[in-house]
């Protein structure tokens, strides 16, 4: 959970800036609160990444130079100085599971209060980790009150027995350790971190599709998160240690050549449907070490990529079945990430899931956000918008727990006036 050193820099700025720190890039986007409560976009960098693998880092120098590369642009087209960061986290290290935590209600009346939810999911909480693993967050799911299921808000209500049912993610301390040192040396300050397909949720899924049921895959370079929603509330996440990368670096060992080379001809003609390619088509392919250049056609590039994108999609397929949620998915499947922008990505995946599928791009924003119109900025745009929610709900108990103390202070005044006649 973002600590209270989130608030007083919104306190003071009014501004929060996610840092997606990927295998392949580096993206930072910038945001503060409009006039109607929504999250207006200031300004965002992008640079490719150095020094990582599969979300995390292995060379510390090249991720902090790809870090400040990402901040200076992003400070540029803002205006401003960034000096805090809300910070991604990935990377097969991340694990996830679902726990329970059962309390009886403290108060003589049975009413259930703030501390009791907050019992019931320390009890929730409390469960037997790695000695080199640390909770990174604990969601709610639901309460049951003595047998009464699928309860969302149970303050205020009345009962004896309070149960809670959370997702609880849990990542590596020393690679969780050494990102916030990385930022750190860049020269900013991590306010908080958040899991990326937790982030990227919050930019590109609608309530309804929680509602309904929906699965976020995220196609990044290193790995591909996911993150399985039902009736509003995180069911399920994951994290599989493919992306992107290892699409590249099939097209490298197939057609010999650079692996630079091989990123630019995946984006420039690569497919992962074959039935979208033309077999006349055909490009020159780089050789590696000056050797001459050799004429690929689009239909053998696409036999390279097809089948990694499908094992990809099959691992989230088989991710999806061990939840026991995958048959509520009515929302289908949104794809976002860089890698999604593979021509016949859509396609592919339709055939793969069985589901509705669509591509993932952050829209409910204003103020640049042609510049952030791109799935490649999903999680830095959710990392934004999921700070300002997180302030909220920290500013909402804050006006709830004055409101509480003021109705106590009220009653004890009127007491003591009752006491001595005044």
């Amino acid at each position: 959970m973002i600590t209270d050193t989130l608030k007083i820099s919104f306190q003071n700025e009014g501004i929060v800036t996610g840092l997606d720190i990927g295998t392949s890039k580096i993206a930072v986007v910038v945001g503060e609160l409009n006039e109607m409560g929504g999250v207006q976009i200031l300004g965002a960098g992008i640079s490719p990444s150095q020094g990582l693998k599969q979300g995390v880092i292995v060379n510390l120098e090249e991720a902090i130079e790809s870090i400040q590369k990402a901040v200076h642009e992003a400070q540029l087209t803002a205006g401003l100085k960034i000096k805090d960061v809300i910070v991604g986290i990935s990377g097969d290290h991340v694990r996830s599971i679902n726990s329970r935590g059962v309390v009886a209600v403290s108060r003589s009346d049975r009413e259930i209060a703030q501390s009791d939810v907050d019992r019931v999911i320390e009890a929730a909480r409390a469960i037997a980790l790695p000695s080199d693993q640390e909770v990174m967050h604990v969601l709610p799911q639901e309460f049951v009150l003595d047998s009464r299921k699928g309860i969302h808000t149970p303050i205020g209500l009345s009962g004896v027995r309070l149960e809670a049912e959370v997702h609880i993610v849990t990542s590596a301390i020393s690679a969780s350790k050494n990102i916030i040192r990385c930022v750190n040396k860049a020269g900013l300050r991590v306010l908080g971190r958040i899991l990326e397909s937790l982030a990227s949720s919050e930019g590109v899924l609608s309530n309804d599709e929680k509602e309904l049921g929906v699965c976020l895959v995220d196609l990044g370079g290193g790995t591909t998160d996911m993150a399985m929603f039902f009736e509003g509330t995180v069911r399920h996440t994951a994290i599989i240690s493919l992306g992107g990368q290892n699409v590249t670096n099939d097209i490298a060992l197939g057609l010999r050549t650079p692996i630079e080379h091989a990123e630019v001809i995946k984006k420039k003609y690569g497919c992962a449907n074959n039935k979208f390619v033309n077999a006349d088509d055909y490009f020159l392919a780089s050789g590696i070490g000056g050797r001459e250049e050799t004429e690929v056609s689009r239909e053998m590039l696409c036999t390279i990529i097809q089948p990694r994108m499908e094992e990809i999609f099959s691992l989230i397929a088989k991710e999806m079945k061990r939840s026991s949620f995958g048959d509520k998915m009515g929302g289908g499947v949104v794809l976002t990430g860089g890698a999604s922008l593979l021509k016949g990505t859509v396609e592919l995946a339709r055939d793969i899931f069985s589901m509705p599928i669509r591509i993932g791009i952050p829209q409910t924003f204003t103020g640049l956000v042609e510049s952030v119109s791109s799935p490649e900025f999903a999680t830095g745009v959710g990392l934004v918008s999921a700070g300002f929610d997180f302030f909220n709900e920290d500013l909402n108990k804050f006006h709830t727990i004055k409101s509480v103390i003021r109705s106590k202070l009220e009653t004890l005044i009127q007491k003591y006036k009752e006491v001595f006649n005044l």
